[in-house]
């Protein structure tokens, strides 16, 4: 399961490293960068838990200071990611659950990228860098947020899936039996639609019809 564990982080990362810097870096949208990186590490985290998050981001972390462009100083984001993945992983619950609804992860998103914006300023200050003085940082903090919210439905399910399955998770099946997780509830939270739901409706819609036939049974045979 490590070695899986290993393989998918890292392919993940490497991805989502080169659509950051091929696409969304060069969207030129007002204020920050959608930050799929950051997505990414949240994802994980949220399924390998606090102490393999906290690696996770490291690592992704450090790719991204010497990826170029890079214009910070190396592990300035690892830092950054690694704090993140760590918090992050913590909301994986202990009792081995899903997270079933959607709006644990959405608040994550949005604290993470909100947290991330002002630790990766708070590192650059101490080190001279007042980029996020010019930008506004009240800016950034807003556009980071809603970038990475919109961005999220996209791409954090997805990857809380692929991490399940490649440890072979019974978690994982459960769609295929009724439950749902977050994967399948982010989208469909803001309509009310829950597969499970269905599912449980028409399973006691059959109930009642066979009970119903057993009565009529019964009453033949009185007759």
């Amino acid at each position: 399961m490590r070695v899986n564990r290993m393989l998918l982080s890292t392919t993940l990362v490497v991805v989502a490293l080169v659509i950051q810097v091929t696409v969304l870096a060069r969207l030129q949208l007002p204020g920050a960068v959608p930050d799929l990186m950051l997505l990414t590490v949240l994802g994980l985290a949220m399924v390998y838990g606090h102490v393999a998050g906290a690696f996770i981001g490291f690592g992704a972390g450090l790719l991204a200071d010497i990826a170029p462009p890079a214009d910070h100083a190396a592990g300035r984001y690892a830092l950054v990611l690694c704090v993140i993945g760590y918090l992050a992983g913590l909301v994986k619950p202990e009792n081995g659950q899903q997270l079933r609804s959607a709006t644990g992860p959405m608040a994550v998103v949005v604290a993470a990228a909100i947290g991330s914006t002002l630790l990766y300023a708070g590192v650059g200050a101490l080190v001279g860098d007042t980029a996020a003085r010019h930008v506004g940082l009240g800016n950034l903090l807003f556009t980071a947020a809603v970038y990475d919210l919109i961005l999220a439905p996209f791409t954090v399910p997805l990857i809380m899936w692929l991490a399940r399955r490649s440890e072979n998770d019974p978690l994982a099946e459960n769609q295929n039996s009724g439950g749902t997780d977050v994967a399948s509830g982010w989208l469909s939270s803001g309509t009310g639609l829950r597969i499970g739901a269905q599912r449980s409706g028409l399973r006691i819609k059959a109930a009642r019809t066979r009970a119903a036939r057993a009565g009529r049974i019964k009453g033949v045979k009185r007759l």
